[in-house]
């Protein structure tokens, strides 16, 4: 079971009803890299100021984990994601493209009925305790 970090809310982070996010993952090992579909994950926490999405590296490890349940080890996962469908659309062939024109790599696709990133709700603190 993979451990994960928390990160806190504060009052410059807020929940956004959705994003539109995908998965890519990819091992110096070997030439097989995977991308998710794209896929919606609702109530997402954002820092305000940056825009960031908050635990990206915990939606990341939940495709990691996936990977290992399946036998796929020792991947570096990402998540892309972005606000509005055409965007997250264009960052995903924009990145496949990458491969199929490098050439020499195996493109697998995971679809969404074998994995869905789960939302993750960010650790309250009040009074800088954890809780």
């Amino acid at each position: 079971m993979a451990a994960f970090a928390t990160t806190t809310i504060t009052a410059k982070n807020k929940c956004v009803p959705k994003v539109y996010a995908f998965g890519f993952a990819a091992s110096f090992n070997d030439s097989t890299v995977y991308f998710t579909d794209i896929q919606e994950i609702d109530s997402v926490w954002i820092n305000d100021k940056t825009k960031f999405m908050l635990e990206r590296e915990n939606y990341s490890g939940q495709l990691k984990t996936y990977l290992n349940e399946n036998g796929k080890e020792h991947r570096t996962c990402v998540i892309s994601y972005a606000f509005k469908r055409k965007d997250i659309d264009r960052k995903h062939r924009k990145m496949r493209d990458r491969y199929v024109k490098r050439g020499g790599c195996i493109i697998e696709h995971i679809a969404a009925d074998q994995f869905r990133f789960q939302s993750i709700v960010p650790q309250v603190v009040e009074d800088g305790v954890g809780k």
